[in-house]
């Protein structure tokens, strides 16, 4: 339980940060930041069991990978 709950702090401070890298337009750093915290969160609600974390940020990691697809090309 103890890693869980920094695992869910740590990403939620990575989705947050990502957030705001997007807001200030700091491409591609958004991307890595805000991709790291949706694999965080999509590891805490499989470690819970929580299917509605998993479905939301699990559902994220296709899109984020097309993003770091579009940076590395």
């Amino acid at each position: 339980m103890f890693i869980k709950k920094y695992l869910k702090w740590i990403s939620t401070l990575l989705v947050l940060t990502g957030i705001l890298f997007t807001n200030l337009n700091y491409y591609p750093f958004n991307i890595y930041f805000h991709g790291l915290g949706v694999v965080g969160w999509t590891v805490a609600g499989y470690l819970s069991k929580d299917k509605a974390i998993l479905t939301n940020f699990g559902l994220q990691i296709p899109l984020f990978l097309i993003g770091f697809y579009k940076i590395l090309i």
